[in-house]
């Protein structure tokens, strides 16, 4: 797992206090939302805020949200794609 990929799985457990579970508990493909880890719209702006702070980096509107909370390896991807240098 990368570096990346750990971080963003940690501040997702520790922002969404999901107690209990680990990075490696979150499968890297499976959505975020529905049938996947089950997060709804106010996990969404708790996530928001979450990578707002802890990467520097904003998502600017639904669209781009909708494509970067498709599961963790398209945050992992947003987030390396967009993240200040």
């Amino acid at each position: 797992m990368s570096d990346l990929k750990l971080r963003v799985k940690t501040m997702i457990i520790e922002r969404l206090k999901l107690e209990g579970m680990t990075p490696d508990q979150i499968d890297d493909v499976a959505p975020l939302f529905g049938e996947g880890l089950g997060l709804d719209s106010i996990d969404a702006l708790e996530l928001v805020l979450g990578i707002e702070q802890t990467f520097g980096v904003k998502i600017e509107d639904e669209a781009a949200g909708m494509k970067a909370f498709k599961n963790v390896d398209s945050l992992t991807a947003f987030i390396a794609e967009h993240q200040p240098a």
